[in-house]
């Protein structure tokens, strides 16, 4: 049964069941339940495509990629993505990833938004100054980012404590006698990237130490990148007894140069990385600040992208999630 059919059968226009059917709220309360009842009964179910048309939605949600090769074997970011998509048809509403080259990023989000293309985008990997966080503000398109950035309108996010996090690992570190400890960090235009390592040289500077530039390495996002920056610390002359990797796609490569250089890893040299290392080391109980829960925290972004397509304010909108450190075998006391 159709629209029209429904109409007739109830006497009143279809404009009137439309609107009741789609909760409008100049249609009152007994000739929306008379209608909803009569279309329960002859199992009227509306067209999707002229309902999102009627209501100006598409029903769908998107992510704007630059995938790295390493993304799509990253059980991190898969996990987060599921995490949003059974949110999302739990609603009868769908997820789509555009993958786009660095450069066709900001030309993409452009002609998303211009063709209103879909109802709002998650911001993903958010930078110090993000061009894409500006130009959706400017815009008033919905969007919530996956991150915090340097803008000071308001924008809706979610993120994880990222200070707090490498406060945690520098503790353990410091508590265990480690003086000498360096930073292998994904690149700094990375807001993550940049909080993480403000929190590290503040936590040495209260510690009464001052960081070694050459154990500060940065712009590394890949195995290949870490296992180079692991390379490079133990070079150094004396090297440092303790690492921490901020991103877990390096650490499997800073971990691994430690295994072929023969590095009795917690003993020799003590390493933490930010990031769920299960499924990429197998027999490496790697000691982790991890993220937890992350497939629900996918479900909390979607949620809190549908309640800023319905009218919820941007700047009521933000969430800090605390990370965790998680004990394993790659930490121990400095070596005399």
């Amino acid at each position: 049964m159709n629209l029209a059919h429904l109409a007739n059968q109830l006497g009143m226009s279809k404009t009137t069941v439309s609107r009741a059917l789609n909760g409008y709220p100049e249609v009152n309360a007994k000739t929306r339940e008379r209608v909803l009842k009569a279309a329960r009964e002859v199992g009227y179910q509306p067209n999707p495509m002229a309902r999102s048309l009627a209501l100006g939605r598409t029903n769908v949600f998107g992510i704007i990629y630059p995938l790295l090769a390493a993304d799509l074997g990253d059980a991190m970011f898969l996990d987060v993505v599921s995490g949003m998509s059974a949110a999302l048809e739990a609603v009868n509403k769908n997820l789509i990833i555009a993958p786009v080259s660095p450069a066709a990023e900001q030309p993409s989000y452009q002609q998303i938004v211009r063709g209103r293309r879909v109802d709002g985008l998650v911001v993903g990997r958010t930078l110090v100054n993000d061009e894409r966080i500006a130009f959706l503000s400017k815009a008033k398109f919905p969007f919530i980012a996956h991150g915090r950035t340097s803008l000071r309108a308001p924008y809706a996010w979610f993120d994880y404590d990222n200070e707090a996090g490498i406060r945690l690992a520098m503790e353990r570190l410091l508590g265990l006698g480690h003086q000498r400890i360096a930073l292998i960090s994904a690149p700094l235009e990375l807001n993550f990237a940049m909080q993480r390592k403000f929190s590290f040289i503040a936590s040495m500077m209260s510690a009464g130490l001052s960081p070694d530039s050459r154990y500060l390495i940065d712009n590394t996002l890949d195995r290949r990148s870490g296992y180079q920056a692991m390379q490079q610390l133990l070079a150094c002359s004396p090297r440092p007894t303790a690492v921490i990797i901020d991103n877990h796609l390096s650490g499997v490569g800073a971990v691994r140069a430690l295994l072929d250089a023969g590095i009795d890893i917690g003993k020799e040299i003590s390493v933490i990385v930010w990031g769920c290392m299960s499924d990429t080391l197998a027999g490496a109980n790697v000691t982790t600040i991890d993220q937890p829960d992350a497939h629900k925290a996918g479900a909390r972004m979607v949620e809190m992208l549908l309640a800023l397509v319905d009218g919820t304010p941007a700047g009521e909108l933000h969430e800090l999630w605390q990370p965790v450190l998680q004990p394993g075998a790659t930490v121990g006391p400095c070596p005399v």
